[in-house]
């Protein structure tokens, strides 16, 4: 269905479509929430703060083939657990992926938007976006929430993508008012952030393997956990381990959990050795 002719609107774009015409639905859109009720000072609205589940740390490492990029699965309410299955790492088109960390909801519209909004772009113009028209799409999202996050509701998503024309995965960081920033080899973000790139800054060497890229990953999920009360480690009861998708030229790949239970057995069979 076509949509109709609308002055100074890019048709192609169906965020900026949403965005003109119910505004609601955007992650920076009200929701539905009276507008007034914003208007006022935190403290004085009904209910108070609000308290949200907020997801914690996700990261990406380049490898010889392209980039993985991982996430724990735990949610947060203040001290408490919200979620221990949270997913946070999503595929949003042939050769593109995005992990989400910052207030769960918003994470996770957003990241719906941006699939749908690069389907609807590919639909119309009968081509994909460059994966730096990607990255500039996202950021403009992210900017359209700027509102919401003096209300608390930070979205922080963590862009890659494989760039066939330059043959090469690449990693895209955002800041709270849309800024866009490419990382030369790996980064992370969320609350075990710091810890996590901490690991990948001592162990990462360039044109790693697969494996090499993967062990790497789940290595810096699992020091994050050990150190942030936020990020959730492998749930060796439950059965509940970090998510991880490879992003090559080939597509997207999801990294099965019987694969990342392997490495996670392997690494703590050889720290308890350490510690007998």
């Amino acid at each position: 269905m076509k949509l109709p002719y609308l002055p100074n609107h890019d048709e192609s774009s169906f965020f900026d479509f949403v965005s003109t015409h119910h505004p609601g639905l955007t992650p920076g859109g009200h929701g539905g929430v009276p507008a007034d009720r914003w208007a006022q000072p935190e403290s004085s609205r009904s209910g108070g703060p609000m308290a949200v589940p907020h997801a914690t740390t996700v990261l990406a490492i380049k490898y010889q083939q392209g980039v993985v990029i991982a996430g724990d699965r735990r949610a947060t309410e203040g001290f408490q657990i919200a979620d221990r299955r949270i997913e946070k790492v999503f595929k949003i088109d042939e050769f593109s992926a995005m992990a989400i960390a910052g207030a769960a909801g918003p994470c996770i519209e957003m990241a719906r938007l941006f699939q749908t909004e690069l389907e609807h772009y590919e639909k119309l113009e009968g081509m994909q976006l460059s994966c730096e028209g990607k990255a500039n799409k996202l950021g403009q999202m992210v900017k359209a929430n700027l509102p919401m996050v003096f209300h608390g509701l930070v979205v922080m998503p963590l862009y890659v993508g494989y760039d066939l024309k330059r043959a090469e995965g690449r990693i895209f960081k955002y800041d709270l008012t849309g800024g866009r920033y490419e990382e030369s080899h790996y980064h992370a973000i969320g609350s075990g952030g710091k810890d996590a790139r901490n690991t990948m800054r001592e162990y990462f060497q360039k044109n790693l393997s697969e494996p090499d890229a993967l062990k790497l990953a789940l290595t810096a999920l699992y020091n994050a956990a050990d150190d942030d009360v936020g990020t959730g480690g492998p749930d060796l009861v439950r059965g509940i381990y970090p998510t991880a998708k490879f992003v090559t030229a080939q597509g997207i790949a999801d990294v099965t959990d019987d694969r990342i239970r392997s490495v996670f057995d392997s690494m703590i069979a050889v720290r308890r050795s350490r510690e007998t």
